[in-house]
């Protein structure tokens, strides 16, 4: 991150410092792993570099497919490992989690059903745009009404709105099979609403970053293997591991970027045809 305790002598305050983890695909098992990477270590190198990063993380949102096989026990793994790492997190589910499983494993905690977070000046606001049984995303007509309302609830805020699927195209032809299905609809509700600064996805295993009418679109890395990115079938990518960071400044200015971890924990496996 590239921040300090220092506040903003323009901005007039400190920006909300939140962190961006997703796609962490555990196991019931702890030497469970996807395409030879043993998923637990991958999280526990992202971590370790969360907390060596500059200034204090004042949230934390993971962004879906958190549970590869949508075991309880993987879930109490992840609830235990980030309620030992300190920052208040959210969680949404993705198209590899069993939200029901997820629900139950974190009653008590912070739950995915949680859909908006009012933290400081900012709306941040979460959706299940998961499909049973599919790997693509849809948001159905209450995922759409939530977000519409949330909006309107605060119509002067700004506002972060966070998913699983990516609803522009990465560039990646295999990928993009799995997008969210109905982006028309959503852009119809986001470009009612000019309080929102930036729409943030997992699923890609990739970073991508464009601008549609101000909003800033953002796709993050995975906390396990990474997706090359405009590849037309299925490829790994050499890069490691990461997370995203976002500062969000009171008076709805972002900033944002992507930081990875040195090297995998475990050699990368190449030439495998899909997972």
């Amino acid at each position: 991150m590239s921040g300090s305790n220092a506040i903003d002598p323009v901005r007039g305050a400190r920006p909300l410092r939140v962190l961006q983890l997703s796609d962490t695909h555990l196991y019931a098992d702890p030497d469970g792993r996807l395409l030879g990477q043993n998923t637990r270590r991958t999280l526990e190198a992202v971590l370790d570099l969360a907390s060596h990063s500059a200034g204090p993380v004042d949230l934390i949102l993971m962004t879906g497919d958190l549970v590869h096989d949508g075991s309880p026990e993987g879930y109490g793994y992840l609830k235990q490992r980030m309620t030992a790492f300190g920052s208040p997190y959210h969680c949404l589910p993705g198209n590899h989690d069993s939200p029901w499983v997820m629900a139950r494993a974190f009653e008590g905690s912070t739950l995915w059903t949680q859909r908006t977070v009012q933290e400081g000046a900012w709306n941040l606001v979460l959706l299940d745009s998961t499909i049973p049984g599919e790997d693509g995303g849809h948001l159905d007509k209450a995922q759409l009404g939530w977000l519409q309302d949330s909006l309107l609830r605060r119509r002067t805020d700004p506002a972060l709105v966070c998913l699983h699927h990516q609803p522009v195209p990465v560039g990646s032809a295999w990928m993009d099979t799995m997008a969210l299905d109905n982006p028309r609809e959503f852009f119809e509700i986001i470009d009612r609403h000019p309080q929102v600064r930036g729409i943030i996805w997992g699923h890609v295993h990739q970073e991508f970053s464009s601008v549609r009418n101000g909003v800033h679109l953002l796709g993050s890395p995975s906390t396990c293997v990474q997706f090359l990115p405009g590849s037309t079938d299925f490829a790994l990518d050499d890069r490691t591991p990461g997370l995203r960071w976002l500062e969000l400044h009171p008076d709805g200015h972002m900033d944002t970027g992507v930081q990875r971890i040195l090297s995998y924990p475990d050699p990368l496996v190449s030439g495998i045809g899909g997972y």
